[in-house]
């Protein structure tokens, strides 16, 4: 895990999968047997072909032991077992008959279940049974660490964030979403869920009650914090069956969508000229950055075509030049006072972001480690980084505060 410290916050990264406790890592039984070192290459090659470990690829099929005297003893992994399975009638005839040719004993041992994800834990899975450990070979920018610069921009917009989350009498979940190259914000929302045409001061801190709070509300929280929509998706409904206040509301309006709504919104208004033109739309390669306004995200190239004689001029100067719009959000960070849901954390996802910056876990529904680890799911077309800016709750009510300690500071720079 990587951490970057400044004054006394942290930036911590959220791997694609949750850690194992090193000393209690998850195995799978099999059944295993000490063979003669004259016959391991037969054996090994003959058990690959019958008995294949599909799913323990990263595990050894042999363990070399050196005993006292200096005499090797090779046992060999002969197939997956059951625990409490101490019978062989289930096994293949063919590893039958190789385990009476080569007179082995089977006997059940532990192996571990999944491939290590760090020197630590392939350290500790090698004192069970010996395996294999590579580390990744690829690297996705801010993983490996972060310069004393770039992490005062991180907290400077992580700040922002707060500030935005906190501007209303009812702190909500907020978005913001930054150029990294132009150290820039694109756009930044507030969720939307609810909306009143009632006096402020007299509904929003009714409509949004701490009695709708659940029971798997974030505790290490001091309040419940029940007006941000990641942390409750269905307090709209809830609140439509008690609530008399004149509103309306929007359940698919939290923070980051409201902000990816209005990202678009910028292009559109930046861009005027391609909505009309009916033209292909193409991502170049984006290892070809453009020296545009936005060189980290990918370009549309805006390809027409001539239409008639008269307008056939205008549009093969069109034709030769390449747009500046951007294509999605790729490229771009977001930074979330809150870890997001799923559906925020997918919408993500499509609009190609490039790294996720969240402030407070989602205990109840967090798709970014609390619960799920969406930034993992393989099937997915694209992958995003994501850190967790570590703060403490105060930083939430300090710009209700006429006077703040100096130590808090730092924390929120």
């Amino acid at each position: 895990m990587m951490n970057k410290q400044l004054g006394t916050c942290e930036i911590v990264y959220i791997p694609e999968k949750e850690p194992h406790d090193l000393h209690n890592q998850p195995t799978e039984f099999v059944f295993a047997s000490a063979i003669d070192p004259k016959h391991a290459n037969h054996i090994v090659r003959r058990l690959n072909q019958i008995a294949p470990l599909e799913h323990l690829r990263h595990v050894k099929r042999i363990h070399k032991k050196v005993l006292e005297g200096g005499q090797v003893q090779l046992s060999v992994i002969l197939c997956l077992a059951f625990e409490g399975d101490n019978q062989l009638d289930s096994v293949p005839p063919a590893l039958q008959e190789l385990i009476s040719s080569f007179q082995l004993s089977p006997f059940i041992t532990k192996v571990c279940k999944y491939a290590a994800t760090s020197k630590e834990e392939w350290q500790e899975q090698c004192k069970i049974w010996p395996t294999s450990y590579h580390p990744r070979t690829y690297n996705i920018d801010g993983i490996t660490g972060f310069s004393d610069e770039n992490a005062e921009s991180i907290f400077k917009f992580m700040q922002s964030a707060i500030d935005l989350a906190t501007s209303d009498v009812l702190v909500v979940n907020a978005a913001v979403i930054v150029d990294p190259s132009a150290k820039q914000i694109i756009s930044s929302a507030r969720d939307q869920v609810f909306a009143w045409s009632t006096n402020k001061e007299n509904s929003s801190s009714d409509l949004i009650s701490n009695k709708f709070a659940t029971n798997e509300s974030n505790s290490h929280l001091k309040q419940p914090y029940t007006g941000v929509a990641c942390l409750y998706p269905w307090q709209w409904a809830k609140q439509q069956l008690h609530s008399q206040s004149s509103y309306y509301c929007h359940p698919l309006r939290h923070a980051a969508m409201v902000a990816v709504e209005s990202s678009a919104a910028r292009d559109r208004y930046l861009f005027p000229s391609e909505q009309n033109t009916g033209g292909k739309y193409m991502e170049p390669n984006h290892e070809n950055p453009s020296s545009a306004s936005s060189p980290a995200k990918r370009q549309k190239i805006v390809c027409t075509a001539v239409e008639n004689d008269d307008q056939s001029e205008a549009q093969s100067q069109t034709s030769t030049q390449l747009s500046e719009r951007p294509y999605l959000c790729t490229g771009y960070d977001i930074y979330l006072v809150w870890e997001p849901c799923t559906m925020c954390a997918m919408a993500l996802v499509h609009q190609r972001i490039r790294r996720i910056f969240y402030a407070f876990p989602n205990l109840n529904a967090g798709a970014l480690g609390s619960v799920h680890r969406l930034q993992g799911e393989k099937s997915l077309n694209h992958h995003y980084a994501v850190f967790r800016v570590l703060l403490p709750e105060e930083a939430l009510h300090k710009c209700h505060t006429d006077e703040v300690p100096e130590t808090k500071e730092a924390c929120v720079c």
